[in-house]
């Protein structure tokens, strides 16, 4: 490997700018005598850009990057055992616990130092909380409380609310993770009731909810607020179980201008409870850095769907933490211990399972679904999606006979825009009618539009100026100014100060009622039916948001969505792209 082939996988698209750049740099410290550490350097890089946190020597050992052509060899990844030999003699290439750029680690993962050092202190902070379970609790008052916020179903399957409940009393560190309509949030102020009843009334539980975005933070308060309701516990308990809720970064309280937060290993939060839902968007680096901050006596409890989209960022902690736990079982204490305490009988395939760990013991996955009735076409057809079932899958969006799933073949681009533009008249014209802000934004929020990517003719930008000049078309909007009535906006980035939030949507409209017609940005407020409204002009980063990409849509609910998958592959087509996408429709 030598510069010039650098050069050429770089011209090939192969490698970014940033890749080139940092492997020259790397190069450049081992005194530019290791042309391997070019090629390690600059494919770690790509990686860690593309999600990875590490790269795998031997899956790229001896693989061809680039074919050879009339004038050029192939460019080539060196052999294992001489590449990790040619690394690890460049002096900026060490071993677990060595303080250099790179990381080589015992089973040839090339990491980034910092990557390899938030894994460490994940993986051990999670060993830590998973030592020994919490003692000293009234296992007779956990039962009552079992029976009472988790009655007694019909069917005879597991109740599996019920083992995340065990599993949050019992442990300090604690997974729960199942598609939407499972009954995650449910259960989680379910089990916030049954720990502040054993707490007692002397004692005053410190309970953090947290989320990754403002907009799941907010749902997640919301649903918070309706749950704890309908509990069936004390009005003091119900009262004690708190609806206010954070980001992450805001919980942690970020530091204007740095990578770090003011709550850390040494100034940790002030709690004994810390929730963070829809933790399949959390980052590694995040995640790293918050269970940092969390006290090691505390419960960390993680919410999520680990099949959905990872964050975009380097790190798919939830998935990795559940990976192996769609065929897993649990510790004979364990399973003990729920069957003492729920009644609930375990089958003999879940305690016959082999190889069980204590962290298995910590994560739960809630089966039963809520949501999407038995026979369920879109049910049926996440289903197929979640288990790569092509065929099955194939088999549903071809029903006809079932129209809560269709399906449209895009023969062209002007066959595109007509099926645009019916989709967009039909759902979009409503809102753009009504003069009030709330109804507007209840409106256009029973409706999206969702892309795979950004750019391309089906990506986010483009499909947002097609469905513009439709609507302009129609006399629907006035184009003629940047802030229209009626131009939805999606906040991009977090602005603390006036509690707006990545992921965030606005609606363009005048205050109803007043005298004059300038243009305010409406947005939802924290309590059901309140309304925030700015000036264009103080919003943080923003763009229109007629479509949106998946990655921005998550922790959302829509009662119907078009999702445009584009014409040819991209990195970012998956299944669990398009799984995301289906459970995104709620069936209002």
């Amino acid at each position: 490997m030598n510069k010039k082939d650098l050069l050429r996988l770089h011209q090939s698209g192969i490698l970014t700018d940033i890749d080139i750049h940092f492997a020259r740099f790397m190069a450049n410290l081992a005194d530019g005598k290791y042309q391997e550490v070019l090629l390690g350097a600059a494919l770690v890089s790509n990686v860690t850009g593309k999600g990875d946190v590490c790269l795998d020597l031997a899956s790229f050992a001896g693989r061809v990057l680039l074919e050879k052509d009339e004038e050029r060899d192939a460019v080539i990844c060196p052999g294992l055992f001489a590449w990790k030999d040619n690394l690890m003699s460049t002096g900026i290439v060490g071993r677990p616990g060595d303080l250099c750029p790179l990381i080589l680690d015992e089973k040839n993962r090339l990491y980034l130092y910092r990557y390899w050092e938030y894994e460490k202190k994940l993986s051990d902070s999670i060993k830590e909380r998973t030592k020994e379970d919490i003692s000293g609790l009234n296992l007779l008052l956990i039962k009552d409380s079992i029976k009472r916020l988790f009655p007694e179903r019909m069917d005879s399957d597991i109740n599996w609310q019920k083992v995340a409940a065990i599993t949050s009393a019992f442990k300090k560190f604690c997974v729960i993770s199942g598609g939407p309509g499972t009954g995650k949030t449910t259960t989680v102020a379910k089990i916030l009731a049954l720990l502040l009843e054993q707490a007692g009334k002397e004692e005053n539980l410190r309970i953090f909810l947290a989320a990754p975005t403002g907009k799941a933070a907010a749902r997640l308060s919301e649903s918070i607020r309706n749950i704890k309701e309908k509990l069936d516990c004390k009005d003091s308990i119900k009262a004690a179980i708190p609806e206010q809720t954070f980001t992450i970064h805001r919980m942690l309280k970020t530091i204007i201008g740095s990578p770090f937060f003011r709550h850390n290993s040494e100034n940790p939060l002030s709690a004994d409870i810390v929730v963070v839902d829809e933790a399949s968007m959390v980052d590694l680096p995040l995640m790293s850095k918050l269970i940092q901050a969390v006290p090691v006596d505390a419960r960390f409890i993680l919410i999520g769907d680990s099949d959905q989209l990872a964050s975009v960022d380097p790190g798919s902690v939830l998935g990795d933490i559940c990976g192996s736990s769609h065929v897993r079982g649990f510790t004979a204490n364990f399973i003990n211990k729920v069957e003492e305490l729920t009644d609930e009988k375990f089958t003999d395939s879940i305690k016959e399972y082999k190889d069980i760990k204590v962290l298995h013991d910590c994560i739960v996955l809630l089966k039963k679904n809520y949501r999407f009735a038995a026979g369920s076409g879109i049910g049926g057809l996440s289903q197929a999606v979640k288990l790569g079932d092509i065929n099955k899958a194939l088999s549903l969006l071809k029903n006809e006979d079932d129209r809560s799933i269709m399906f449209e073949k895009i023969l062209a681009a002007d066959n595109f825009k007509q099926i645009l533009t019916d989709k967009v008249i039909e759902f979009y014209s409503e809102y753009l009618k009504t003069d009030d802000p709330g109804i507007a934004l209840e409106l256009f929020n029973r409706f999206k539009i969702l892309c795979a990517v950004k750019m391309g003719q089906f990506g986010v930008y483009a499909v947002n100026a097609i469905i513009e000049q439709i609507l302009s078309r129609e006399n629907l909007i006035q184009t003629e100014n940047l802030w229209y009535r009626g131009r939805p906006v999606l906040i991009t980035s977090n602005d603390y100060k006036l509690g707006l939030f990545n992921g965030d949507i606005g609606i363009t409209m005048p205050i109803p009622d007043s005298a004059g017609n300038d243009m305010h940005v409406f947005f939802p407020g924290t309590f059901s039916g309140e309304l925030r409204q700015f000036l264009p002009y103080r919003l943080p980063q923003h763009e229109t948001v007629y479509a949106m990409t998946v990655h921005k849509s998550q922790g959302s609910e829509f009662e119907n969505l078009y999702l445009i998958l584009p014409d040819k592959d991209y990195s970012v087509l998956s299944r669990e792209l398009i799984y995301t996408a289906i459970e995104l429709r709620y069936p209002g």
